[in-house]
């Protein structure tokens, strides 16, 4: 039992790190497609991640040594279809007519190890089966697939890191494997019924969708900044320049979203739009509010820092009082940053869309966003 419960440890202990780097290409693809980011749909893909490293870490853990490996002499295949059947009946204690040896049976490898390659895979039809929507035909195909790719990991040497296979390359496991995702497709059957189908959940994500939460905010500020910053660039390398970065700035966070109707490129791709309430002009609106946002949270802050830091540090005050001042200027920027952040997670308009009689709005559900989608 030890040797199945280490390897889920250690992908326990992995997966936070694995979710990381899936986190950011997720909510990107979440909100191009969607438009939020569902917390049913979060805990089931990646519920599916964690189960599939711990899969992969039962099937190749726990990793001998070189020397142990290069000494082997074991065979490296097993190619004759239910063998499994034939070692339960002769090497196990099971006897038909005896029922006291049927539990000791269930005990023994013989049957456990043929039930953990049956078990290892359920989950995977299941997955497949319930959220991806998948036939009894490709739940099948995958399943196999899937256990293929466990087999012929093992048969490598784990892709050629040992000079051999450390573990036996079964096609039987290949039969059991498949036959745990027949299962698992079948209970994903009866799941459905239990738990929300993926119409109910894509309909709620598309209702949340319809809102621009501080998420999505957030989201669209750092891929406009990131899109911008290689926009710059590009442009700073043929004029470079205070005049030439304004320039670039006003054409990327003013010019290009007037042109598309209130979309920057991060817009456009996670299918927001900033909308003008007034009758003032579309591009009047725009230009004020983009410079109330950047030097509201960026200009100011900045200047207060080095200002506040160069008063504070001429001032004829001991050392003590200064560093004590210093800090106070640092809080007071941080506090108003996380004051306007916590007024965005209060749903609460920010000041710059205040001023500028602007808001940001979702195209979900709009004619943009169908014509992506139909």
């Amino acid at each position: 039992m030890e040797n199945y419960i280490e390897p889920i440890k250690y992908a326990i202990i992995l997966f936070p790190f694995i979710a990381f780097l899936f986190t950011l290409p997720y909510i990107l693809h979440q909100y191009h497609k969607y438009g939020s980011v569902y917390y049913l749909r979060v805990l089931i893909v990646y519920s599916f991640i964690l189960y599939l490293i711990s899969a992969y870490f039962l099937v190749i853990l726990p990793l001998p040594s070189f020397e142990e490996v290069s000494q082997m002499t074991s065979p490296t295949t097993q190619l004759v279809p239910f063998s499994f059947v034939r070692d339960f009946i002769e090497h196990s204690s099971f006897q038909i007519q005896d029922f006291s040896t049927y539990v000791k049976a269930l005990m023994e490898p013989y049957c456990y190890v043929v039930l953990y390659n049956i078990l290892l895979t359920i989950p995977f039809g299941i997955y497949l089966g319930y959220y991806f929507k998948y036939s009894l035909k490709k739940c099948v195909f995958y399943a196999f697939c899937l256990s293929l790719f466990f087999e012929l990991t093992q048969l490598s040497g784990l892709y050629g890191i040992y000079p051999r296979g450390y573990r036996l390359f079964d096609v039987d496991d290949l039969i059991l494997n498949t036959l745990g995702g027949l299962i698992g497709y079948l209970c994903s059957i009866g799941i459905r019924k239990i738990l929300p189908s993926r119409e109910k959940i894509d309909q709620k994500a598309y209702e949340l969708g319809k809102k621009v939460s501080w998420l999505k905010r957030t989201t669209l500020f750092f891929l406009d900044l990131f899109f911008f910053i290689i926009f710059a660039s590009f442009v700073q390398g043929f004029v470079s320049g205070n005049l030439s970065l304004y320039l670039t700035f006003l054409f990327y966070y003013v010019l290009y979203p007037y042109w598309r109707k209130g979309k920057t490129l991060a817009g456009s791709f996670l299918n927001v739009k900033i909308e003008v309430e007034s009758d003032r002009s579309t591009l009047l609106a725009l230009f004020f509010r983009q410079h109330l946002f950047y030097i509201g949270y960026f200009v100011l802050p900045f200047y207060i820092l080095i200002l506040g830091g160069g008063i504070t540090a001429s001032l004829p005050l001991p050392r003590s009082i200064r560093a004590v001042a210093s800090l106070l200027v640092i809080l007071s920027v941080f506090g108003y940053l996380f004051g306007s952040f916590l007024r965005l997670i209060r749903k609460k308009k920010p000041y710059y869309e205040c001023l500028s009689k602007t808001k940001l709005v979702s195209t979900i559900g709009t004619s943009d966003h169908n014509e992506k989608y139909t």
